[in-house]
């Protein structure tokens, strides 16, 4: 048995490796290696929640973004971006729409946008859980004050999702504008977490300046917020950005990350996320080979869904619309998993 089949067994064994051994184990790579770190995680997955696949209704309510991120396609600067948001009443018809499709749960993401004040996402938060109690309303609209997150809380929202992309401040900053910084974006997970979400963050695979050393420092955060979800993705250049000449992210190493990320963190709700799937036909079945197991499949407006473009070639059509549910169901079943539309809660964790 090679060197790295035993660093990765003792990971699935223990939940942790040294910084130097995860680092070996992501820059000395291998078929061999991926194809154990997998089997591992998908009985780690099944452990906790057997073949069950949980698909969260996503409805994009802005393109509008006070933010200039050098990798994002609805930034500021983007002349050219197609803006849009939806009001109140269009996005509780897009909840009605996908309550009736059997979705338990819905996403609310959006750009920084003004437009939606404390008040109005507090509405909206407060009208989708009076029409549905027994739905799990998520919240991934940005940096915001501790104050707000916990209105948006008392009104109804029960999980919040704020990638960190870095865990690096140095590489934070090669990334973002001087405005944005990394300890605001540390300080609003912490809050999040303080506050009672469930919280999720996460990270790029293959952003411009990323090293191995980035990536360890990435896993090593996670190990020690101990996120109730995470979604990671690779990096996707967008034309219209500062990076639009860098090299997109590699699906193998995001899929190898996913089942390391499963490993450390077992319990986690892990998504196989729509860049996997634009990136690579079959991203998100190898994700979910690989330990993931949430779908977020699009519930906004068709005539919206292509301005939402985060990256180029962006996925919002086909299995990826929640109206195509089934379509998603016979992608899942034919590699021998289950779509669920129940909340999908994070479990309790093991004494």
């Amino acid at each position: 048995m090679n060197e790295l089949i035993q660093m990765a067994l003792r990971l699935a064994r223990e939940g942790d490796l040294p910084d130097e051994q995860l680092a070996r184990l992501i820059a000395e790579r291998d078929a061999e290696t991926a194809k154990c770190l997998a089997k591992e995680a998908r009985e780690v997955q099944n452990r906790f929640y057997g073949k069950k696949i949980f698909v969260r209704g996503l409805i994009e309510l802005s393109s509008y973004c006070k933010n200039d991120c050098y990798y994002c396609g609805i930034r500021r600067s983007n002349r050219l971006a197609e803006r849009y948001r939806l009001d109140e009443e269009t996005i509780l018809a897009c909840c009605k729409a996908g309550y009736e499709l059997g979705f338990r749960t819905f996403v609310l993401q959006g750009g920084e946008d003004g437009w939606y004040t404390d008040d109005k996402i507090c509405h909206i938060v407060a009208s989708i859980r009076n029409r549905y109690p027994d739905c799990a309303i998520t919240l991934s609209i940005g940096e915001k004050s501790r104050e707000s997150y916990r209105r948006y809380r008392e009104a109804g929202a029960d999980r919040y999702l704020l990638r960190h992309e870095t865990a690096t401040d140095a590489h934070y900053r090669m990334l973002h504008p001087k405005e944005l910084s990394f300890a605001n974006r540390m300080r609003c997970l912490q809050d999040l977490k303080e506050l009672g979400y469930q919280t999720g963050c996460g990270f790029m695979v293959g952003a411009p300046g990323q090293t191995v050393e980035h990536l360890v420092r990435d896993l090593r955060f996670l190990k020690e917020f101990n996120p109730q979800m995470v979604g990671i993705g690779p990096f996707i250049p967008h034309k219209e950005t500062p990076f639009a000449g860098e090299k997109a992210g590699s699906v193998e190493l995001t899929v190898y990350l996913l089942s390391i990320i499963r490993l450390m963190l077992p319990q986690v709700l892990l998504p196989a996320t729509t860049a996997l799937g634009s990136i690579c036909r079959d991203g998100r079945e190898q994700g979910i080979l690989a330990g993931a197991n949430v779908i977020m499949p699009n519930l906004s407006p068709e005539d919206v869904r292509g301005k939402y473009l985060l990256y180029n070639n962006k996925l919002h059509t086909g299995s990826d619309a929640a109206e195509n549910k089934r379509l998603l169901e016979k992608q899942m079943l034919a590699i021998g998993y289950e779509v669920v539309t129940a909340r999908g809660d994070y479990p309790v964790r093991e004494s």
